[in-house]
């Protein structure tokens, strides 16, 4: 016993059934083909009710108004008949005529009184059939009989039928129309569910097919010999779906390849340096250079991995936190103080043209400038001019701010213009700076940085001049 007088146990085998508990807002599956054929079958039970109860209610009605007819027509025939032996033979005659009949008078009974109230027939109620005073099914009907020849000249008669049959009648057809409201929803039910199922077929194909994909088989795609025209979205845009993944998933292979690649030379370089350094005894000053060549390894493996968590941040959907309206080109002249000396090294001249007032994040836009112009710091040919060219007419939507550097060099093959954005990219190393080495992450960031900023990235090349930047969002 614990100390509040509770089982030990008790609180284990509470959080087993609390369990449950915990998931009870977890939906439960249902069955379309089970759900469908219901309700179908209920509609159907509803509308063939519907129609039953109609029917039924058309027959009774023209069952009551045919045994009205039919006691109106009785009595009008009897007492044409009574009033014919009233004139030629009287009350006698009368009172033969009436028992003679008495037998074809079956599931009735008729009743006459003289013109002074007093009795003068009654047929007997065994002869109208056992039970016939206590069926819930009579009519009755009080009629006169014209009699000239009698006291008070007529008789006053009653006639009572009974229609139970009719009742019956009406009764059986109401169990058959119900009978046949729920077979034919039975039915309905059956044979929507065989249906349903063969329509689902399809889906049961396609969910085959998706089984079967996997990371080692992504180019498996969905496919129906005969699709219906409602899965033909469905299956346009999984495929559309899996067309983006794999080349997701191959672009995230391709990454990590050119990560453990680009890693791993200056890790070799590292170990290196080390294993010879330690090989034997060395001066202070040997020492010195190589932990300065080793310091320098490092902090282009920092550079790199701060560049790829930086990529990694944009790919999650980071966007940019824009300031107030700043002058593009007023940023551009700070990141242009910055590569002064680079391009007086190359010995290439700069200019700025254009301007735009725009929101952006002030960081991220002198970084993806600074990637831009040391890119074509690296590959213009010596003497000539960049350009930075800053316009919203050139953009493809009004709410948009172009920003172009352009440089004079060797052209781009148009085959590497869409990859020059890829992750660790390089057309050709060989076009320049052979005693440097880069990453190829430059362009990847700037990319990035133009998603950040509701824009994306251009680039042309042509007849020794290339043009490569992006675009920003105003707003």
């Amino acid at each position: 016993m614990s100390l509040h007088g509770r089982p030990q146990g008790a609180s284990r085998s509470a959080q087993h059934e609390g369990a449950p508990a915990a998931r009870a807002g977890t939906p439960c599956s249902h069955s379309v083909v089970t759900r469908l054929s219901r309700r179908l079958a209920l509609l159907t039970m509803l509308v063939i009710g519907a129609l039953s109860a109609t029917s039924w209610f058309a027959v009774s009605t023209m069952m009551a108004q045919r045994s009205q007819q039919d006691l109106q027509a009785r009595t009008e025939l009897i007492a044409n008949v009574l009033s014919l032996e009233a004139r030629s033979g009287g009350e006698a005659a009368v009172l033969a005529r009436l028992r003679s009949d008495a037998p074809m008078r079956g599931s009735s009974r008729l009743e006459l009184w003289r013109a002074d109230g007093t009795p003068l027939y009654a047929d007997p109620a065994a002869a109208a059939g056992s039970g016939f005073l206590e069926s819930a099914h009579l009519k009755q009907h009080d009629f006169v009989v014209p009699a000239p020849t009698l006291a008070g000249g007529e008789l006053r008669a009653r006639l009572t039928c009974d229609y139970t049959l009719d009742a019956r009648s009406g009764q059986n057809w109401a169990w058959i129309l119900l009978v046949a409201t729920l077979g034919a929803g039975v039915l309905v039910a059956v044979a929507s569910r065989w249906h349903v199922k063969r329509a689902l077929r399809p889906l049961r194909h396609i969910a085959a097919q998706t089984l079967a994909i996997s990371p080692q088989n992504l180019s498996q795609r969905l496919k129906l010999d005969d699709p219906a025209e409602e899965l033909l979205p469905w299956i346009e845009q999984f495929n559309a779906l899996m067309d983006r993944l794999e080349r997701a998933y191959s672009q995230l292979e391709a990454f990590n390849a050119d990560v453990a690649h680009e890693l791993r030379t200056p890790l070799a370089t590292l170990i290196g340096q080390t294993e010879v350094a330690l090989s034997r005894e060395r001066s202070i000053e040997a020492l010195r250079d190589t932990l300065t060549s080793n310091l320098e390894e490092m902090q282009r493996l920092s550079a790199m991995v701060n560049d790829m968590l930086f990529l990694a941040q944009a790919d999650r959907g980071v966007v940019a936190r824009r300031g107030q309206p700043v002058s593009l080109a007023a940023l551009a002249a700070q990141v242009v103080e910055f590569h002064e000396a680079a391009l007086e090294d190359s010995g290439l001249a700069l200019r700025i043209d254009g301007d735009a007032t725009v929101p952006v994040d002030e960081p991220l836009f002198k970084r993806a400038l600074s990637n831009l112009l040391g890119n074509a710091t690296r590959f213009a040919d010596p003497g000539s001019t960049v350009v930075v060219r800053i316009s919203a007419a050139l953009a493809a939507t009004p709410e948009q701010v172009q920003v172009v550097v352009q440089n004079h060099g060797q052209s781009i093959a148009p085959a590497l213009l869409p990859r020059l954005f890829d992750r660790f990219f390089r057309a050709d190393d060989s076009r320049c700076c052979p005693d440097e080495s880069h990453h190829g992450l430059g362009l990847a960031i700037v990319a990035a940085i133009a998603r950040m900023h509701a824009g994306r990235t251009l680039a042309e090349s042509d007849a020794g001049l290339t043009r490569v930047g992006f675009t920003l969002a105003t707003r």
